[in-house]
């Protein structure tokens, strides 16, 4: 039997002002709406549509409470955690 996967995610703005964490279980067809404005709402109005990091999680609830716990963090936490595994906060969305 196939396991689903989850991802809790973090997308940001050109240049990397605005971080948006979000969750899906489809993370290229996510990407691909958030690149496209797709999306009513935060992400289209602010312009954030590169994504610069991302989690496997296999339940659905570790990514909602993974998510929680990142959204409750400060921003220096988030951007300790994006630069830990992508330095240059290039796009990933092309290696997904």
């Amino acid at each position: 039997m196939l396991s689903k996967q989850y991802y809790v995610y973090f997308l940001t703005n050109w240049n990397n002002k605005v971080l948006y964490v979000g969750v899906t279980n489809d993370l290229k067809r996510r990407a691909y709406e958030h690149k496209n404005a797709l999306t009513q709402g935060f992400t289209q109005k602010y312009n954030v549509n590169k994504l610069v990091y991302y989690e496997i999680c296999e339940e659905i609830e570790g990514a909602i409470s993974r998510e929680k716990q990142i959204k409750a963090g400060s921003r220096q936490k988030k951007n300790e955690l994006v630069s830990r595994v992508n330095p240059r906060w290039e796009d990933l969305a092309d290696r997904i």
